[in-house]
């Protein structure tokens, strides 16, 4: 049932991660020359495998344990992405005057919590499941 809170999750992940990026800037050079995610195709790589992971979870929801699994491999797929941000922004330099980290460096971890939250879910649902087969 896609009407189901974990589909809403994973619809906010899928915003986060296959949206947003590519209108939000990542960070800003030394130079002032802004860099979006457009300019590093590793970055858009992950962001849309991410979001298809995301889509794939939504329209799986009659498997819950694929529906787990998927979302599983998100969440490592987004700490991945995370780290790659942290250790570009540790590479920035850190005058307020010259760079700036861009809210897109962000989006993972708004990723991160609702995949997380839609991954609790469907071990709700699958506990429940498991209890009312118990009963029979």
């Amino acid at each position: 049932m896609l009407q189901r809170i974990q589909s809403i999750y994973l619809l906010i992940a899928v915003i986060a991660s296959g949206i947003l990026p590519f209108f939000l800037p990542l960070y800003t050079l030394e130079n002032g020359e802004v860099v979006t995610l457009y300019d590093n195709i590793a970055y858009v790589l992950l962001f849309v495998f991410s979001a298809t992971l995301s889509i794939i979870g939504i329209f799986t929801y009659k498997n819950r344990k694929k529906q787990f699994v998927l979302g599983r491999l998100n969440l490592i797929l987004n700490l991945i992405l995370l780290g790659l941000f942290i250790y570009k922004s540790l590479n920035l330099s850190g005058d307020a005057n010259v760079s700036e980290k861009g809210i897109g460096m962000f989006l993972p971890i708004v990723s991160i919590v609702f995949i997380s939250l839609a991954n609790r879910a469907i071990k709700r649902d699958e506990d429940l499941v498991k209890s009312a087969d118990r009963l029979r």
